[in-house]
């Protein structure tokens, strides 16, 4: 509380004093009585949370307040006695620290003041809760790789809040998620399993959309005793609009930006059917749907035995691939095949992948970027689904449906 504050007192004195004066050289009989009080004084100085608090939530609000006067020192540490920052209000009434309180520490404050009454003080001691486990959250695109802050994105650019334990309530943990677009979209988010959360809006983006997303689970009980371990949050920035077309019927992918065809690329895709190794059916067609660029290497190694299927059995393999870009999570690329170039333009030879010339390739390699749209159409088998990166390919009625807040 400001020191103006005290002045009207010392004034109201000299008032009252001046008047008794003035009344004691009066022939007036009536006498003159000091003001009743009014009730008890606020308590000189408030520590919240008080003293001897366990279990306390790190994102309570810690404030030290002067009931009728001001502050003149307020300190706060912690356990090991490391000082905890703070500021003061510009009328000194109160206090708070400026930075956030962490799990399983206890904390002292100790204030100092002037009240009406003269010098005062007041101590607290609490100790904040010890979480049996924490999850934190990392913002990645389907591929798995970090949404770089600061990076580019393609159109198709799925947002994955991976938690790096299950969510026990994914409702709860859904409210502390967030995206936010500029411009504005429609988007929601998708639960494929109890640690991964996939958004995407509605349509692709508009090239030159800025877009944030936010986990604020710092302090948040998820459920089952998991808490929030720290806040996360990426900003990142969606490139020219990357939209290609490979088409089963002729063979061919065709290459957009912003709309303009601006290549096109003969392909040998997967040359369909399944058979039976060792007991497993294994598909060798090349998946109808929308993917997205997940990532590139330049080398792979591409080994059939990663799903299954021998190297040493008739269709095994196992060889060193060039400028590979990676459309799915069960291994279907684009990338150079020097072999099938023969077939590439005329006839399905891959296991599933599509294959392209090595300037075709090197060329599509340089051009994508994660999150890039590549519409597979016409080939046969079952469509693509969400857990191979089909994300786009699912129905919009039943994407929000997938939302634990639905």
């Amino acid at each position: 509380m400001s020191s103006r504050r005290f002045r009207p007192s010392v004034a109201g004195g000299f008032l009252l004093a001046t008047v008794l004066v003035v009344a004691a050289c009066s022939s007036s009989s009536t006498e003159s009585k000091a003001p009743a009080s009014t009730g008890p004084l606020p308590a000189p100085i408030t520590v919240t949370p008080g003293g001897d608090t366990n279990n306390v939530d790190p994102l309570t609000p810690v404030q030290v307040t002067a009931g009728d006067g001001m502050l003149t020192k307020v300190s706060m540490t912690n356990e090991d006695g490391a000082p905890i920052e703070g500021i003061l209000t510009p009328d000194k009434t109160a206090w708070k620290p400026t930075q956030p309180l962490g799990y399983g520490h206890t904390y002292s404050v100790a204030a100092e003041g002037l009240s009406i009454t003269g010098p005062t003080s007041a101590k607290s001691s609490f100790a904040t809760l010890s979480p049996g486990n924490q999850t934190k959250v990392y913002f990645t695109t389907s591929g798995g790789n970090a949404l770089t802050d600061g990076g580019t994105f393609g159109v198709g650019t799925v947002v994955v809040a991976h938690f790096d334990e299950a969510v026990p309530d994914r409702a709860i943990a859904e409210k502390f998620l967030s995206v936010k677009t500029d411009p504005g979209v429609e988007g929601s988010w998708y639960w494929l399993d109890d640690q991964n959360a996939h958004w995407r809006p509605r349509e692709y983006y508009a090239p030159g959309t800025k877009v944030t997303a936010s986990a604020n689970v710092y302090g948040q009980e998820l459920g089952g005793g998991l808490y929030g371990q720290e806040d996360t949050s990426t900003s990142f920035t969606i490139g020219p609009s990357h939209v290609s077309i490979a088409d089963d019927n002729t063979k061919q992918v065709s290459v957009y930006e912003n709309g303009q065809l601006i290549r096109t690329m003969a392909t040998s895709m997967g040359k369909g059917g399944t058979e039976v190794v060792g007991g497993t059916t294994f598909s060798f067609w090349t998946q109808p749907g929308v993917y997205t660029v997940m990532d590139k290497a330049n080398p792979v190694i591409m080994d059939s035995s990663t799903y299954g299927l021998p190297i040493n059995s008739r269709l095994g393999y196992k060889e060193e691939i060039f400028y590979a870009t990676r459309i799915s999570t069960d291994g279907i690329y684009l990338h150079q095949l020097d072999s099938t170039v023969w077939a590439q333009g005329n006839t399905d030879t891959s296991h599933g992948c599509l294959n392209l010339n090595a300037t075709d390739a090197k060329w599509f390699f340089d051009f994508a970027v994660p999150g890039d749209v590549v519409e597979v159409r016409n080939t046969g088998g079952a469509p693509l689904e969400v857990w191979q990166n089909g994300d786009w390919g699912m129905p919009w009625e039943e994407w929000v449906a997938g939302s634990a807040l639905a």
